[in-house]
């Protein structure tokens, strides 16, 4: 074979591979194991090039530790339930599982000619009632332990799709799926008790070493441990005192009213008895309860007409209101304002024409706030005016704790703890969702489902016709014995988050096929995932879900101890970019085009782009008209954005399918790895995968030409020793960009050696197996070519030599006045001085200091010289 031909080699070694059963997984207790999983995808019916480089990092992972005698896990499964399926059945008929398994199997028909080393028998859907049964057995044994409950709870409701939605799914107010705004609305709801966890799950960050410290940082920042001041505000109707917690209880003379949620005890009194409360609090519920929405929203206030006293003053009173900010699940649900020093506070204030005291500055000697609140850092250090605690100058954290001491000491308040986490709502009214396991009985209340009858299946014969939960209105489903007590009862109907399927999938990877959740077995020998591998988009929720998951997990006996960190490191990739190209409708909307309907040109040192259907105008356009000008008066110039985000909605999508048709998926594997750093977006373009393609192709040749030969050679040995130092390097640490430079580079040393052929073979040989986690079939083809011994995914790893690493002599660039002029070899051993006079006898040196002594000479030993004239 001449010329390299990925169609004919790439299905050869994918069947060899399936039928030597390479990369099936075997617990051996005998051999070291490494755990490599990438965050699973959603079936959404296509795979993109984003999919193609999470998926080649983790197989380069995969194959490398392999080869390098560990026992490597790498599964694959699907991440099923949801939305999506639920509103494709709605808008074109049809099943949410028919949709749902339809698009799993063109996914993984997609994804199998990429050739990734995934042990296939492991693959599951977590709508498999066997995955989704054992869901429900988690359940059950969470419940017995008290790590799960049921109350009511004011949550984001959504009414177009008639379902709760989690404070991520709310944008700008609106469903994220539906566009609908979100509203409040108070439901029972089944939870988690992640709270509990809040200390630890923010103590156990500090031990995450392979972690990135941005991620780190964002979920310390959701779990939001603060330290604050609660206390009781004397009301002057002699009513219950109003409790509020604050974290800058420093700020306290500032305050300018006392604020309660719509959601408060004391708000819902007043909308039992008052109608202009009522109808107030009820315009409040039509808001989103993110802090997002309570962030950017307007600012909405009741006046209750009931005051309070100060603590500090009896005679100072203070109004309260109702405020359409305040969220009652975090701390009291009530607050003192300090209007001068929160901005939230500050707009309220303006609005309502209420009082804004400064209480860090002396007014005479700075500019009063108007419209922007001044909100010193806990860190900064600011004056106080006449702090009640006798501060003067401090930085916040400082003056929080000097209050909370002088508050206790008084007696009338408490430092308090509070964490911003709050306890994890699963309940979703939503059919395409693992059922949750209980029944509802007049008799005997809330009952748990028996192991014996899990899985609690959901029944295929229901509808989209009608909006909601069509469970609630499926009675031969829903009516169902009491297990308790054997009388007529209702299944619960709500189902759970889609968060709760992928929050412990990577633990059921390690027995999928086991009558538990777990084997204790398979997950004391393979957990914890040694890498995992996913986008920056679920460093919040999914990562802080699954960790609180293995942790009840261990509690409930379900995984050994020491997993409850279960991703011992992280890495999260870039994404793949690529331009956007758009014309514009009759109406000036714009218009957007695939990358295969537009091409380009190049006028002088410009370059356009056009539509394909530019052609013709180009070959009959007005002779008297520039190009760019007839192309534009037929609307077929492009506006280019360069370097977006794919979307399906602005068309800027690559198909990997028609990547590895053209190309070979080798192509697609090398270019995803080779233009930049991993943890950076990388930008797909088409003369970049084309280069990656000629050069895939000039290995091919460089092997096929080889001739046979027992000769040596002490240079390329030396390359190729750098180059398994180096390569090997670059994937241990995630530096494949860097990896692939020193294959280029190694690929064109042995191209131009003047070695004979024997030394090249060995070199090759060598060059094919440090290709092969990221070029699998070529590397197959090139070392079997070759005479390699069975398949090269079971061949272990090149170890460089050593003392081929050992370099006698050194190149050493010389910069004159930080310009490089020239470069000299010297001894390894040698010493500064004689660097030195061998620099200085470099013709260009002496050239530019005709005959004079350099102002410096700096030598950085074995790195570079510096001549300063």
């Amino acid at each position: 074979m001449s010329r390299y031909n990925a169609r004919t080699v790439e299905p050869k070694w994918q069947k060899a591979w399936d039928d030597a059963q390479t990369f099936l997984a075997t617990r051996d207790e005998s051999r070291e194991k490494y755990y490599v999983l990438e965050m699973f995808p959603y079936p959404s019916g296509r795979i993109h090039i984003g999919h193609v480089r999470n998926y080649t990092m983790g197989d380069v992972i995969a194959r490398y530790k392999s080869s390098c005698g560990f026992s490597v896990l790498h599964p694959m499964g699907w991440d099923a339930f949801g939305m999506p399926a639920e509103n494709a059945a709605m808008a074109i008929g049809g099943h949410p599982k028919e949709w749902t398994y339809s698009n799993i199997a063109a996914m993984r028909d997609q994804m199998k000619p990429l050739g990734l080393s995934i042990d296939w028998t492991r693959e599951f859907a977590t709508c498999d009632p066997e995955y989704y049964g054992q869901q429900q057995a988690l359940f059950l044994d969470f419940m017995q332990k008290g790590l799960v409950y049921r109350k009511n709870a004011t949550v984001n409701w959504d009414p177009v799709d008639m379902t709760v939605l989690a404070n991520e799914q709310v944008i700008d107010g609106k469903g994220w799926r539906s566009d609908a705004l979100v509203e409040r609305r108070e439901l029972t709801q089944w939870f988690f008790k992640i709270s509990d966890w809040s200390e630890e799950l923010l103590a156990a960050l500090d031990g995450l070493d392979n972690w990135p410290d941005k991620v780190k940082l964002m979920q310390a920042n959701w779990i939001g441990k603060s330290r604050g001041l609660q206390f009781g505000f004397e009301r002057t109707d002699g009513g219950d005192a109003i409790e509020v917690y604050t974290t800058r209880p420093d700020t306290l003379m500032g305050a300018s009213f006392v604020g309660i949620s719509p959601d408060h005890p004391l708000a819902k009194e007043l909308e039992a008895a008052n109608p202009e409360a009522a109808a107030f609090i009820a315009e409040c519920r039509k808001g989103g309860t993110t802090a997002e929405a309570l962030e950017t929203g307007e600012k909405l206030g009741f006046d209750t007409g009931i005051k309070v006293k100060h603590p500090l003053n009896p005679d100072w009173e203070l109004p309260v209101w109702v405020a359409n900010f305040i969220l009652m699940d975090y701390g009291t649900g009530a607050i003192f304002a300090c209007p001068a020093h929160d901005q939230r506070d500050l707009d309220f204030c303006r609005k309502y024409d209420l009082p804004v005291i400064d209480t860090f500055f002396d007014l005479d000697d700075a500019k009063p706030v108007e419209t922007e609140a001044f909100v010193p850092l806990k860190t900064e250090k600011v004056k106080w005016v006449n702090h009640f605690a006798g501060l003067d100058v401090a930085t916040g954290e400082e003056a929080v704790n000097a209050t909370i001491d002088f508050v206790e000491t008084a007696g009338w308040g408490k430092g308090v703890t509070q964490y911003r986490l709050r306890d994890w709502g699963l309940s979703r009214q939503r059919y395409w969702g693992c059922p949750i396991p209980v029944v509802h009985c007049d008799d005997c209340g809330v009952v748990p489902e028996k192991k014996e009858n899990l899985p609690i299946e959901l029944p295929d014969d229901v509808t989209f016709d009608i909006p909601g939960n069509p469970l609630d209105r499926h009675p031969t489903w829903r009516d169902t014995p009491c297990p308790s007590c054997g009388k007529a009862a209702k299944r619960e109907t709500d189902t759970m988050d889609t968060f709760v399927d992928s929050s412990w999938y990577f633990a059921r990877f390690t027995s999928p096929h086991a009558s538990t959740p777990t084997n204790m077995a398979d997950a004391e020998y393979w957990m914890n995932v040694d890498q995992y591998i996913g986008g920056i988009e679920h460093a919040i929720l999914h990562l802080l879900y699954s960790r609180f998951f293995a942790r009840a997990m261990v509690n409930t006996g379900h995984l050994p101890q020491g997993a409850e960190e279960p991703f011992d490191a992280l890495f999260t990739q870039g994404m793949v970019t690529h331009e956007i190209y758009e014309t514009a409708d009759n109406n000036g909307r714009p218009v957007y085009h695939l990358p295969e309907d537009v091409r380009e040109l190049v006028l002088g040192n410009k370059r356009i782009v056009m539509l394909k259907e530019g052609e013709q105008v180009l070959m009959h356009g007005d002779k008297d008209v520039g190009i760019i000008e007839r192309l534009r008066k037929e609307n077929l110039l492009v506006k280019v954005t360069p370097s977006a985000k794919m979307s399906k909605s602005k068309k800027n999508v690559v198909d990997p399918v028609d990547i590895i048709d053209q190309y070979g998926a080798d192509t697609a594997r090398w270019f995803v790895l080779s233009d930049s750093p991993p943890e950076r977006d990388v930008e797909w373009t088409a003369s970049g995968a084309e280069a990656a393609w000629k050069f895939l192709g000039r290995v091919w040749r460089l092997a096929a030409e080889l001739g046979d030969g027992d000769d040596t050679d002490l240079d390329l040995e030396r390359a190729t020793a750098q180059a398994i130092r180096e390569v090997t390097l670059g994937i241990e640490t995630f530096g494949f960009n860097k990896s692939v430079a020193k294959l280029y580079e190694f690929a064109n040393a042995v191209s131009k050696s003047k070695a004979g052929a024997g030394a090249k073979r060995k070199a090759v040989k060598v060059l094919a197996q440090l290709m092969s986690p990221m070029t699998p079939h070529l590397s197959e083809e090139i070392w079997s070519h070759l005479g390699g011994e069975g398949l090269i995914a079971n061949a272990p790893w090149p170890v460089a030599d050593e003392a081929l690493l050992v370099q006698d002599t050194i190149t050493m660039p010389i910069q004159i006045n930080g310009k490089r002029r020239g470069e000299i070899d010297v001894s390894a051993e040698a010493s500064k001085e004689e660097v030195e006079k061998l620099a200085l006898a470099h013709d260009a040196v002496i050239k530019a200091l005709e005959g004079r002594e350099p102002k410096k000479l700096i030598v950085v030993p074995g790195r570079i010289i510096n001549v300063v004239i």
